[in-house]
C-alpha cells in the first residue's frame, strides 16, 4: 500500500512518500480501508521528535492520527463490526498511520461513521472530538450553567469544544482573532474575545473551566481568569506529574515532568486553582456517545481545506505555517 512515513525525526525533510506492507490484522482488529485523513499539530509534534521521551516509536513510521473509511476486513474476535461498515476512529498512540491506503485498528477504537457526515467530514472530528470530551466531560465535569473559556474556538480542537461546551449547557467565552469573530459566534460562543485588540485577561473572570491549546504565557494568564476552585486543562503546557503516573513512566521521565510543570502548577495552586495536563486517548465508546451529538446538529465539523492524499507533505506545510483559517485540514483518497 501506499503510505507517508517519517524517517528521521526533524522537519519535512525527514517524511516521504513509500510503498509499505499492507497491515497485519490481529483478532481484535479491524482492517479499514481509509478514504480521509486528518491533519494535526500532533502530527507536526510527532515527525518533529517532540514526544520522542515518552512515546518511542520506531522509525520509519506511517504518520496519521484520524480516519474515516470502511470495513474490508475483520479478525475472528471482532463482534462489533462488519465488512462494509463505515467507521471512523483515532487509532490508539501506539498503533498511529492514518496517511495510509489501509489500517488495522482495535475494534474498541472505532464507532460507526456519523450518518449525516461525508468521509471527508468524519476524518476531520476523531482526535479533536475525543480530546473536547476527555477534557470537558471526563476531567472537567462540566455541569450546566458553568462558565467556560476554550481558547483558539476557531481552530480544530476550539471549534469543537465550543460546541460541546455549549452542548453541556456551558456559559462559553472564546479567544479569536478578529476574522473568526462570526464564526465563533455561530459555533455558539455565548462571549467571543477578539485577542488582537482584546485582552482576555481583562475581559474575563469568574470562570470554572479553561481549556487551553496554546501554552506558554497564554496557560499562565488562563490561571488567572479562572474562579477558586477552577481547574485549567492544557494539552499545550507543560505534562505533569498525573500525566507521568498515567503513562508509567519510569523514574528519570516522572522527575523530568515534574520539574516541566513546576511553575505552572505552583502559579495555579496560588490562585486557588488546578492545572491539568491532557494528552487524549482512543476510544470508540466516547466516539459513540459523540457520534450522537454529531448527527442531531449539536456538533458540527468545521473543514479549512481538503488536500489530495498525494499532497499529504503539502497538507502538513500548510497546517505548520498556520495558513488555515479555520477549523480542521483534512486529505482525502482519489
Amino acid at each position: 500500500m501506499k503510505a507517508f512515513m517519517v524517517e528521521r525525526y526533524g522537519d519535512q525533510a525527514g517524511m516521504r512518500a513509500a510503498d509499505v506492507p499492507d497491515p497485519r490484522v490481529g483478532a481484535d482488529d479491524v482492517l479499514v480501508k481509509i478514504h480521509a485523513a486528518g491533519v494535526n499539530p500532533l502530527d507536526l509534534r510527532i515527525r518533529n521528535g517532540d514526544f520522542k521521551a515518552f512515546m518511542p516509536y520506531r522509525l520509519p513510521l506511517v504518520l496519521g492520527n484520524d480516519l474515516a473509511g470502511t470495513v474490508v476486513r475483520v479478525g475472528p474476535s471482532v463482534t462489533r463490526f462488519a465488512v462494509g461498515d463505515e467507521v471512523y476512529a483515532r487509532p490508539d498512540k501506539d498503533r498511529i498511520g492514518t496517511f495510509a491506503e489501509l489500517i488495522a485498528v482495535h475494534q474498541d477504537d472505532l464507532a460507526p461513521k456519523p450518518a449525516t457526515l461525508t468521509m471527508t467530514e468524519a476524518a476531520s472530528l476523531p482526535l479533536v472530538t475525543l480530546t473536547a470530551w476527555q477534557a470537558l466531560v471526563e476531567r472537567a465535569r462540566v455541569q450546566p450553567g458553568q462558565k467556560v473559556l476554550i481558547h483558539a474556538g476557531a481552530g480544530g480542537l476550539g471549534s469543537i469544544a465550543v460546541q460541546l461546551a455549549k452542548a453541556l449547557g456551558a456559559h462559553v467565552a472564546t479567544t479569536v482573532s478578529t476574522a473568526k469573530v462570526d464564526l465563533a459566534k455561530d459555533l455558539g460562543a455565548d462571549v467571543v474575545v477578539d485577542y488582537r485588540s482584546q485582552d482576555f485577561e481583562e475581559v474575563l473572570d469568574g470562570y470554572d473551566v479553561v481549556l487551553d491549546s496554546l501554552g506558554g504565557e497564554n496557560l499562565a494568564k488562563s490561571l488567572r481568569v479562572l474562579k477558586p476552585g477552577g481547574t485549567a486543562i492544557s494539552v499545550a503546557g507543560p505534562p505533569d506529574p498525573a500525566f507521568a503516573r498515567e503513562l508509567g513512566a519510569n523514574p528519570i521521565l516522572r522527575l523530568a515532568m515534574t520539574a516541566l510543570s513546576f511553575t505552572a502548577r505552583r502559579n495555579a495552586k496560588r490562585h486557588g486553582v488546578t492545572y491539568s495536563f491532557l494528552f487524549m486517548k482512543a476510544g470508540g465508546d466516547q466516539l459513540r456517545e459523540l457520534t450522537t451529538l454529531i448527527d442531531t446538529g449539536k456538533i458540527r465539523p468545521v473543514v479549512d481545506r481538503v488536500f489530495p492524499f498525494e499532497q499529504t507533505l503539502q497538507a502538513m506545510e500548510y497546517v505548520e505555517k498556520g495558513r488555515a483559517k479555520a477549523g480542521k485540514v483534512v486529505v482525502a483518497m482519489t
